[in-house]
C-alpha cells in the first residue's frame, strides 16, 4: 500500500499525543463536522478556563489538526482532514500489516507437522 502522505516521527508522535486528551478530541470532533467555531464558544462548552480550551486548541494546532483564523475579535478554529486522513493512513497501514503477519501465522500453524519417530 502506498501512502498518501508522509508524516515524519516527531509529526506522528505530535498527532497521536494531541489525540491522547478526551476533550482535545472533543474539539477535533465538533470542528470536524462543520462546527468551526470561536475559541470562545469552544470552551463554552466545557468546564474548564478559557486559558485551558486555548492550550487544547494551541496542541491541536501544533499538531495540524485545526487551523485558526482571525475573524474580527474572534479566532476561528476549524479542522483540517487531511491530518486526519494522514493518521487513518497509517493506522490503516499498520492494520493491514498485521493482517498479513496473522494470515502467515495462520499458514504456519496449519501446515503438516513432521511426525516425530
Amino acid at each position: 500500500m502506498v501512502a498518501r502522505f508522509q508524516l515524519s516521527d516527531a509529526d506522528l508522535d505530535r498527532l497521536f499525543r494531541a489525540l491522547a486528551d478526551t476533550t482535545r478530541r472533543d474539539i477535533v470532533a465538533r470542528v470536524m463536522a462543520g462546527e468551526q467555531a470561536s475559541v470562545s464558544a469552544l470552551a463554552a462548552r466545557y468546564d474548564m478556563s478559557f486559558a485551558a480550551v486555548q492550550k487544547h486548541v494551541a496542541v491541536l494546532e501544533d499538531a495540524g489538526l485545526v487551523t485558526k483564523h482571525v475573524q474580527g475579535r474572534e479566532r476561528i478554529v476549524r479542522g483540517n482532514p487531511e491530518q486526519l486522513a494522514r493518521a487513518r493512513d497509517l493506522l490503516s497501514r499498520l492494520e493491514q500489516l498485521w493482517f498479513e503477519r496473522f494470515s502467515q501465522l495462520d499458514a504456519v500453524l496449519a501446515a503438516p507437522r513432521p511426525s516425530k519417530r
